[in-house]
């Protein structure tokens, strides 16, 4: 029998139980030595010594403290890191990937979900849900809207970023028969025609374009130093009256003032499960907005869905211990565009 991979968990222990039900947990067992009673929120903990220094595989999960120079000279063996969640990029330092370790992310895994709640989202803001349930609290419901800024028919969705969630957003897009507007600086024509089946389209146009011409705008494009306020004061103002923003990347895309402005003056509706700062500050402005949605960062796997992220996980350590290829591999060259 081949010898099981010492493995420690770097994670809160309330995502450890949620990822890893008893069913994955003695799959995991059957590759991997690994202390389910010892789940590590800090790497300073005494009871972490032992553990990091045999170990060759660290399974990561929210709350994972960072992994940086001390962590890696203290984890001599230590091969790769599996991450049972999305990014990578804010537990693993600048020293891991100097390293040349290897690492992996369930984002796969993570992005479904997010996928799930973008359109719900779209497919809900389209009917003027939330400006509904506003005026039929306050009484003034006036019977099923007919303006032509109700409904999902002969609509346009712009989509800014072809991310991997992006990607998996256009063909369901198409499906409920959305008009798809694309723009990603990455992309060219041809990539763009591959992102959906034929006879469908989404069209690749330039952002400023994009935001004229789109009845509804989502946002998937990687938090990174230039795209910061990627939605500023005069993008945000080629919006046109009644556009429907909705924002499940990264707050930071969208310059929250601005947008606060926008939506203040009934201009455009917003649904935002993600801000900056985040969380807003209680009593933010946008709170009181009756054409606004704020959630708290909820899209990605909740609850029973966590598990699939542990199961990811599991399926990497299994591939890594039969010596297999990382399905969910990042490098460090992927840290420029991925979330």
């Amino acid at each position: 029998m081949t010898a099981r991979v010492p493995t420690v968990l770097a994670m809160r222990p309330d995502v450890a139980e949620a990822a890893f039900p008893d069913a994955l947990r003695r799959r995991l067992d059957a590759v991997a030595e690994v202390d389910h009673t010892l789940v590590l929120t800090d790497f300073g903990d005494p009871r972490a010594a032992l553990a990091l220094a045999r170990a060759e595989v660290l399974i990561s999960g929210w709350g994972c403290p960072l992994v940086d120079a001390a962590v890696l000279d203290a984890a001599p063996n230590l091969r790769v890191v599996v991450h049972a969640a999305g990014t990578v990029k804010h537990h693993l330092s600048p020293d891991f990937w100097h390293r040349g370790l290897a690492a992996s992310s369930a984002a796969d895994a993570n992005a479904y979900p997010v996928v799930q709640f973008t359109l719900s989202l779209i497919l809900l803001a389209g009917k003027r849900a939330l400006r509904m349930a506003h005026e039929y609290a306050a009484g003034e419901y006036k019977g099923r809207g007919t303006a032509r800024d109700f409904g999902n028919v002969d609509r346009t969705v712009g989509v800014i970023g072809a991310s991997r969630i992006g990607r998996l957003l256009l063909p369901l897009l198409v499906r409920e028969g959305f008009r798809v507007l694309l723009s990603d600086p990455t992309l060219s024509d041809a990539d763009a025609a591959g992102l959906v089946p034929a006879p469908h389209r989404v069209d690749l146009v330039p952002l400023d374009e994009l935001l004229v011409r789109s009845d509804v705008v989502t946002v998937h494009a990687p938090e990174l130093p230039e795209t910061r306020h990627l939605l500023d004061a005069r993008r945000l103002g080629l919006l046109r009256d009644g556009t429907i923003l909705v924002n499940t990347a990264r707050g930071s895309l969208i310059d929250t003032e601005a947008l606060t402005r926008l939506c203040a003056a009934g201009r455009i509706d917003a649904y935002l499960d993600v801000t900056d700062p985040e969380p807003l500050p209680p009593g933010h402005p946008l709170f009181a907005l009756p054409n606004v949605l704020v959630t708290p960062h909820l899209a990605g796997a909740m609850g029973t869905e966590v598990a699939r992220l542990g199961e990811f996980a599991v399926a990497e350590v299994e591939r890594f211990a039969a010596g297999l290829p990382l399905v969910g591999a990042v490098r460090a060259s992927d840290l420029t565009r991925i979330a």
